[in-house]
């Protein structure tokens, strides 16, 4: 029975070791043997720290514990193996551990070559689908097989009307009046050719043949250009150049919205309320009224209300409407007719709302704008048109206005200074930034985005002090996040060491925090409050991480370090 079951285990396919609760070697069959080639070595009896020492500390836990570990994905320089351990059990004790294991190193190069596959594939489908000519494939036989983007674009046919039709079907309907693919396969070369198309467009076609190892053609790929539109644009060139300024300007701002979707910081739930909001209303056209204090970010919430709505490819142009001089404002705006005034180009000039046309119009510190301008800009949002100066006929456009102050603008009716219709008509969506002292939970997390964008421009860089983010904290930014962004770069160009610490905070933040220490106006000595900020911190982080190493992660300190402070605190891990 004995020869038996030491042949059944050895006829396994797969790796069995078991070993007693003294790490010896009990069982180790064939499998195991092949698996991490070993030879024909004397394993049983020895100890498994010797020979598999990396399995050791698992099978411990599995002793210890008396839980099975299954489905253990264990990756070693000679092979990578999928291990079940499970604990041997005789009445109630652990007296050993079994594992049983499995070489699966082959299927991880299976699936490693069939995922390089794969990415191969979107690469070449991404090329093939990106280029801006059209491109037109068929198998030896005149198959369709697959069209581009491009090719639909270019010809007008949908690719669902051609793939899988045959050549010689498509030229007897009449899709097309001859074919460059026939003449490839017939002639067996390249070839090139001029044809008409439905519309009237003039395209060069060019049909490349792709051999088989055989000698026959196996594919037949056809490009195919667009020579109406190329004249085109020729005949558009002067006009573009003119715009050129505008789409510069338009694609540097796209650029900043993909960057303040990568750096948004929102933690605090009053955050995540206004960009849930600002997500929603970007896919819908009504106008977006931004309110908050100074600083805040309502121009940064502008640009990713416009990087994700449907126009976020079209310009987006930000019009200061306080920074434009009183006399320049209609002309800016709107543009003017050549010789519309002593002064103007000869040319004319298109305005700013013009060069954002079909795409986002952001009115910052609209309670600025002149009421006659608001008459104007009311128009635009009315009836989609104005008149630029000096211009008898009207302008068509197609804009998503988004207004922003930091002004109450009810107020400025009261008063006479800002029109109650135009009002009605941007505040159909109002969108209100808290100030950052009412959302103290993203000042940590806008501090360390602060920081990591000064590192990139610094030889050495520089970290912040645990103590130093619930200092920030405490401060109530009267300038908002632009106040964070200058009290963190000061912090960097003034500091000293590597770590930014208390010291190196501006000294309205620290006096701030020491007089909301002391509670009763009065300064508290710097050294004497840095160790109650400290002492604080410590045992709110002790206290929720219940270790001391964890601890000392999320402070970015060494335990040992954090040790001595708890020492010196007299604190301990459960805080």
């Amino acid at each position: 029975m004995d020869k038996l079951f030491s042949l059944s285990i050895d006829a396994s396919h797969n790796g069995i070791v078991v070993i007693n609760c003294e790490g010896t070697i009990l069982i180790y069959n064939r499998a195991a043997r092949r698996i991490f080639n070993d030879g024909e070595a004397v394993l049983v009896g020895r100890d498994i720290r010797d020979v598999r020492p990396h399995a050791w500390a698992d099978m411990q836990d599995v002793m210890r514990t008396g839980t099975a570990q299954i489905g253990r994905k264990i990756t070693l320089p000679e092979v990578t193996i999928i291990a079940n351990r499970s604990p041997i059990m005789d009445g109630g004790r652990v007296v050993g551990v079994i594992s049983v294991f499995q070489d699966v190193s082959e299927h991880e190069k299976i699936i490693s070559q069939l995922q390089n596959y794969q990415k191969l594939h979107r690469e070449l489908e991404a090329i093939f689908e990106s280029s801006y000519d059209g491109l037109y494939v068929t198998d030896g036989e005149a198959n369709t097989l697959k069209v581009n983007k491009s090719y639909e674009r270019i010809t007008g046919l949908s690719r669902e009307s051609l793939i899988g039709r045959n050549m010689h079907d498509l030229v007897a309907d009449h899709v097309f009046d001859h074919s460059v693919t026939l003449e490839v396969l017939q002639q067996k070369k390249p070839i090139t050719l001029l044809q008409h198309i439905r519309g009237g467009k003039l395209v060069i076609v060019t049909g490349t043949p792709v051999f088989a190892e055989d000698g026959q053609i196996s594919v037949v790929v056809t490009n195919v250009r667009d020579i109406t539109e190329l004249n085109e644009l020729r005949v558009a060139l002067d006009e573009t150049r003119k715009k050129s300024s505008f789409f510069y300007q338009s694609l540097q701002e796209y650029h900043e919205v993909d960057h303040a979707l990568r750096d948004l910081v929102v933690k605090s739930p009053e955050m995540a309320r206004v960009v849930q909001k600002a997500i929603k209303v970007a896919k819908v056209e009504a106008s977006v009224l931004l309110t908050g204090e100074s600083g805040v970010g309502k121009s940064m919430l502008a640009k990713l209300i416009h990087g994700m709505s449907p126009r976020k490819e079209q310009p987006f142009v930000k019009i200061n409407c306080g920074a434009i001089p009183t006399s320049l404002m209609e002309s800016e705006l709107f543009g003017y007719e050549r010789g519309a005034f002593t002064g103007a180009l000869a040319s004319g000039k298109i305005g700013l709302i013009e060069a954002a046309n079909k795409g986002t119009v952001f009115l910052d510190e609209i309670a600025e704008l002149r009421p006659e301008m608001q008459v104007k800009l009311l128009e635009v949002i009315e009836d989609r048109q104005f008149k630029r100066v000096g211009a008898t006929a009207a302008t068509f456009v197609d804009v998503h206005i988004i207004a922003a102050t930091n002004q109450n603008l009810q107020e400025q009716m009261r008063k006479g200074l800002f029109r109650e219709d135009l009002y009605y008509r941007l505040n159909i969506v109002p969108i209100t930034i808290p100030p950052l002292r009412q959302r103290r939970e993203d000042i940590p997390a806008l501090a360390e985005s602060i920081l990591e964008k000064f590192n990139r421009d610094l030889p050495v860089k520089k970290k912040i002090d645990p103590v130093v983010f619930e200092l920030l904290r405490q401060y109530d930014y009267p300038g908002n996040v632009r106040e964070l962004i200058n009290a963190i770069q000061r912090m960097i160009v003034l500091g000293e060491g590597e770590t930014l610490g208390p010291a190196d905070l501006p000294s309205e933040i620290r006096s701030f925090c020491e007089m909301q220490e002391r509670g009763d106006g009065r300064p508290t000595p710097l050294k004497e409050a840095l160790e109650s900020y400290e002492r604080k911190l410590l045992q709110k982080v002790l206290g929720q991480s219940g270790n001391l190493n964890h601890a000392a992660a999320e402070l970015h300190i060494h335990p040992t370090t954090l040790w001595r402070k708890m020492v010196r605190y007299n604190l301990t891990v459960s805080g």
